[in-house]
């Protein structure tokens, strides 16, 4: 009788096929989310998972997550997955849209993601009516930090920054996203929901998986507000913090929908396929005679290189040029470049330096941490970044002398004064070029013909090009002078 029972028995509600089977954050807490309990984020995890399983999406489901309690959503969802810096969930989302437009795009953020530093991203992706689908978690603080005061914070409510209470004169109103966004056109779907009781839990449930659907009709952006518990910040119980929501947060924060064009609006055109790579010189309008001189296939240019320069000095010593220089001639080669700027807010006499990387291999990052080659125009920048040089590297130095305690027996060093020997070319300014021409006789990475093409492109004045090239020259002369074994010494970076 008992076994005839359990075989007639359904399951009605389970786990989502949208969830993994084990959470891989932590060995010990492999059934576990990192949520304290009585936090809105399980509900809303769950319903979210539910409407992806109804709606059989989750082959091409991206969720893009956020800075804040649900940073960890890539541990829970068997989904695509995306992690945005803070605030920049819905930009994030928007590239994914538009670059994968048959995938569904969820942007998952908490309200002080999303209503303080991203304020100006959700407020622009709904303006643009992208088609993605915003769930945003609205407990009226900053959780993972603290307990901070947030824009949604209520008026009188305590934080760990107003410990007296929100006050409308000091830190303002509380920020109605729904209310904000529902004066804007291009929005299909606002609603405001709440996580207070079993049956603001059910229309919750209702609105997410209307708000998903919808992008999966191809209606347009829709974004849903719940109201969330977060007993531990505001230090109550579960069952308090769940009354609270229904009690106190409902007054400030009305639940309802605030905007519905659902039945009235028709599903977007599909995006228009991306134009072919060879049609972009017509797009663009640019002319065959202004395209970048040399080969810039792959199959055309030089493999084994992988080039880490920092250039660093003064504002005004040309370091950016030389380093746009370098990436430009590597460009105009073939290779994959790029060219990173870093510079003081008085440019001129202020500290600027630049990462640089040229290479035959796709770059993971235009950070270069460990030049190969460092380009030091001046003793402090000598100082800042000597150390930081890989062993067998080079490190090209703007002095009359190397600084003994700068000496390294791991590394390469060519220590003149550059400046001075530009000024007897004609101009001091030039001693940036006479420093790129040393660098490039070391390295050996780059076809003479890809920099001067480089050279001419950035350098519109006549007079100036015909000085650079001159100081060009000089430098690689005075690598092959200072270094007769040079040929033996060539710092290709690996």
């Amino acid at each position: 009788m008992c076994s005839e029972m359990i075989s007639e028995f359904e399951v009605s509600h389970g786990r989502p096929k949208a969830f993994y089977d084990r959470y891989e954050r932590k060995e010990e807490l492999k059934h576990l989310t990192h949520y304290c309990p009585g936090c809105g984020h399980g509900n809303v995890h769950k319903m979210l998972a539910k409407a992806i399983d109804d709606l059989g999406i989750q082959d091409r489901t991206v969720l893009i997550s956020p800075v804040g309690c649900s940073v960890f959503g890539y541990y829970y969802f068997d989904v695509g997955n995306v992690q945005a810096a803070h605030g920049r969930a819905p930009a994030v989302a928007t590239a994914v849209k538009r670059s994968r437009p048959e995938s569904v795009v969820i942007s998952y953020q908490g309200d002080g993601d999303l209503t303080a530093i991203g304020a100006a991203e959700i407020l622009h992706a709904a303006n643009r009516g992208e088609s993605v689908t915003v769930i945003f978690v609205n407990n009226a603080v900053y959780s993972m930090t603290g307990g901070q005061f947030a824009p949604t914070t209520l008026i009188g409510q305590k934080s760990t920054t107003t410990p007296e209470g929100r006050s409308a004169a000091n830190e303002g109103y509380p920020l109605h996203v729904c209310e904000l966004l529902a004066t804007l056109e291009a929005p299909v779907y606002l609603e405001r929901v709440g996580l207070g009781d079993n049956r603001q839990i059910m229309q919750a449930n209702r609105a997410i998986r209307k708000a998903v659907e919808n992008q999966v009709k191809g209606l347009g952006f829709s974004l849903i507000e719940v109201l969330s518990p977060c007993p531990t910040i505001w230090k109550m119980s579960a069952v308090e913090a769940q009354h609270w929501v229904r009690d106190v947060m409902e007054k400030t924060y009305p639940l309802g929908v605030f905007k519905d064009r659902t039945k009235e609006v028709e599903p977007r055109a599909a995006a228009k396929p991306a134009p072919a790579l060879e049609d972009l010189p017509r797009i663009l309008g640019v002319a065959d005679e202004d395209q970048p001189e040399g080969n810039p296939h792959p199959s055309g240019r030089r493999e084994g290189v992988d080039l880490h320069v920092r250039v660093a000095g003064f504002g005004g010593q040309g370091v950016l040029l030389l380093g746009e220089v370098l990436a430009e001639a590597g460009l105009d080669a073939g290779l994959e470049v790029s060219w990173l700027p870093s510079y003081g807010p008085e440019m001129r006499s202020g500290t600027s330096n630049c990462h640089v990387r040229v290479s035959s291999d796709p770059i993971d990052s235009p950070l270069v941490a460990l030049p190969d080659v460092l380009v030091a125009m001046n003793e402090p920048s000598l100082r800042k970044f000597d150390a930081s040089v890989k062993p067998g590297g080079w490190v090209i130095y703007n002095g009359e002398t190397f600084p003994e305690d700068c000496i390294r027996e791991d590394v390469h060093v060519l220590a003149l004064p550059f400046t001075h020997l530009a000024d007897e070319l004609g101009d001091a300014r030039a001693a940036n070029m006479v420093m790129l021409g040393a660098l490039l006789e070391m390295s050996g990475a780059l076809p003479q013909e890809s920099i001067g093409a480089a050279l001419r492109r950035l350098v519109k004045h006549a007079k100036w090009v015909e000085l650079d090239e001159r100081a060009l020259t000089k430098g690689r002369e005075l690598f092959r002078e200072a270094s007769p074994a040079a040929e033996e010494e060539v710092c290709h970076a690996g």
